[in-house]
């Protein structure tokens, strides 16, 4: 039986509003409360980055840096991390190379070695995580759900984050080749082909989650609102209708036929990077864009519970879960049943909120820690 995912201790340095921070818990659910501002999703976001990637807020590099002179300041921000991963414990250690001309390079370590890159994470801590801002997830660009279906996908396929870099580099590379002019078209050739491969293995493992994932929602029965879920893009439309080895002939085709095109709007027109996730409200058969805020957001809930379980039944254990302010727009009901969810789950989740009472359903079954002014206690 593989080990559940699970952020054993926690130590931070000028990261964020916490100059030092240390925090040890178990594998039960974390439930941390405080005012706004006091540093609670700064926790959460120090973990996301424990993952492949710019963790839950996106944020550059040197915006995470502590707000305080130089000389208050030990240098860039730091994370020291030992987590529980399927197989063992681990000792995770990331940080901003202060070094980099840029500033904006990430360092990775993984029981002291120094990481090829980030993508090596992404077979040690599966994460998925729910914040205030993902409330508009169904209203915004496509951008936002292709990377929260990516990060569902990396929670089953560790290589799906290193295709994903290496397709978004091979992407950059032909982008800029194209603005420049004067290309080799061999060199071009080579990347389109890169861009195809990886593209379609993209498609093709975010394809074979969605079907899944919508089998998995249509046996919820609880208060959370089933969703239907599918894919819509030419990538995806090809994958449909051909093997996968011809539908990566179709991309390269495609890709070198629209080199003109793209070097004229300066954005590559095809490929993984243009699908879109699509969800549907099932009861209603509604657009989850046009559901209210609330059935938004417990669509959400309902598509993340039914991804936990679907890993737990095909590994063993479910993904390790951060909910950011995830209770304060649910009924009692609904905050019961996710409570419920996340015990019989056996998952580690980390949950935030101003008010302890919106977490009494947990009380026996989470540890609770108050956070105010960058300082965090038990209790």
């Amino acid at each position: 039986m593989p080990l559940r995912p699970a952020v054993l201790r926690l130590a931070l340095t000028d990261f964020r509003c916490y100059e030092a921070a240390r925090l040890e818990v178990d594998q039960r659910p974390v439930v941390l409360t405080g005012a706004n501002g006091a540093g609670k999703t700064n926790l959460l976001e120090a973990i996301s980055l424990l993952a492949p990637g710019r963790g839950l807020r996106r944020a550059k590099l040197t915006e995470i840096d502590r707000r305080a002179p130089a000389s208050r300041r030990s240098g860039a921000w730091a994370i020291a991390a030992r987590v529980q991963t399927g197989t063992g414990e681990v000792q995770i250690g990331t940080g901003r190379d202060a070094a980099s001309a840029s500033g904006e390079r990430r360092i990775v370590r993984i029981d002291g070695a120094k990481a090829k890159s980030q993508a090596e994470l992404a077979s040690l801590m599966p994460l998925v995580w729910l914040t205030p801002q993902m409330d508009r997830l169904f209203l915004e660009g496509s951008g936002g759900r292709r990377r929260f279906l990516d990060r569902l996908v990396v929670s089953f396929d560790a290589g799906h984050a290193a295709r994903h870099a290496a397709y978004d580099q091979a992407m950059r590379e032909r982008a800029r080749l194209l603005r420049e002019g004067g290309a080799d078209p061999g060199w071009l050739a080579a990347l389109e082909e890169g861009m195809a491969a990886d593209g379609v293995a993209i498609a093709a493992a975010r394809r074979d989650l969605v079907a899944r994932l919508d089998i998995a929602c249509a046996a919820e029965t609880g208060p959370f609102p089933r969703a239907l879920l599918a894919l819509e893009g030419e990538v995806d439309l090809w994958l449909g209708a051909m093997p996968a080895l011809a539908t990566e002939d179709q991309l390269r085709r495609r890709l070198e036929a629209m080199r003109r095109s793209d070097a004229e709007s300066g954005v590559t027109a095809s490929g993984p990077h243009r699908s879109d996730l699509l969800v549907r409200h099932a009861p209603s058969g509604m657009e989850a864009a046009l559901c209210s805020t609330g059935e938004q957001k417990a669509l959400l809930i309902a598509i993340v519970l039914a991804h936990a379980r679907l890993k737990a039944q095909a590994t063993g254990a479910p993904p390790a879960l951060l909910l950011d302010e995830v209770a304060a727009h649910l009924d009692a009901t609904r905050r019961g049943a996710l409570y419920a969810a996340l015990v019989a789950l056996g998952a580690q989740a980390w949950l935030t909120g101003t008010e302890p009472a919106l977490f009494a359903g947990l009380a026996g079954a989470a540890q609770f820690f108050t956070v105010a002014d960058a300082t965090i206690t038990a209790g």
